[in-house]
């Protein structure tokens, strides 16, 4: 999370846009910017189940980071475009990817209201985010802060995300089954091959070899004084169980 900031940071301070991939360390819990966590979920259960967590900078629900693909693109705000104009301009980029993949994604239609407490990202698809045969594949949430704006997404390998259930406290909206790629896949369906079809189509759309576009998240990178605060803030309790 904090390094995702510091690449907001650096978009509003250089103009230029990343789109990264990633995986997680360990199995973790995370929640959206302003999703109300801390009388809905059992800190030493996540514990005791070796599930690290982490408060989001974006919005959204509880999500589980395990079997999936993460990403993120942190770019300058487009003059006059609006929050859901550039949501589908990134979805198209997604989609595109999937289509490489072979997976007949699409965007829901439907807008579908549900509270942010008491269900997970993957419960339910919002208008505007990729299903596959009617169920939730990606979840995907952006923030905006002076003149930069910070994507969040998470692409599904398995569905796992019903384990988050195990950890609530309170009323809890049963979880439905997602999507994963390896419904559409088998055992096609891995990190890299996810990596390499986005890989692709930044390239395609930058009109470069992926490997020109290939990065290491280094100093010259990471914009280091936003990295080294967020990450005092993102590991600060008082943040991750704010409400």
């Amino acid at each position: 999370m904090a390094c995702d900031v510091a690449l907001m940071a650096r978009a509003r301070r250089t103009g230029d846009a990343v789109f990264r991939v990633y995986a997680w360390d360990r199995p973790t819990l995370s929640f959206g910017r302003h999703e109300s966590a801390r009388h809905q979920y059992d800190a030493a259960a996540i514990a005791a189940a070796g599930v690290d967590v982490v408060r989001r900078p974006t919005g959204g629900r509880a999500l589980l980071h395990d079997h999936e693909v993460t990403y993120s693109i942190a770019a300058p705000i487009v003059p006059g475009e609006s929050l859901m104009a550039s949501v589908r301009q990134f979805n198209q980029m997604l989609l595109r990817a999937l289509q490489r993949l072979g997976v007949p994604a699409e965007e829901a239609i439907e807008p579908r209201a549900l509270r942010p407490e008491g269900a997970a990202c993957f419960a339910v698809p919002a208008a505007g985010e990729l299903t596959l045969n009617g169920r939730k594949l990606v979840g995907s949430a952006q923030v905006r802060q002076d003149g930069a704006l910070l994507q969040h997404g998470s692409i599904l390998l398995d569905d796992d995300q019903g384990l988050i259930a195990g950890f609530a406290t309170g009323p809890y909206l049963p979880p439905a089954s997602a999507a994963s790629l390896r419904d559409a896949l088998g055992a096609d369906a891995s990190y890299g091959a996810v990596r390499d079809a986005l890989a692709d189509v930044v390239a395609a759309d930058a009109d470069c070899s992926p490997e020109a576009l290939a990065l290491t998240l280094d100093d010259a990178l990471v914009d280091r004084a936003a990295f080294d605060q967020a990450m005092t803030h993102f590991r600060d309790p008082a943040w991750t169980w704010r409400r």
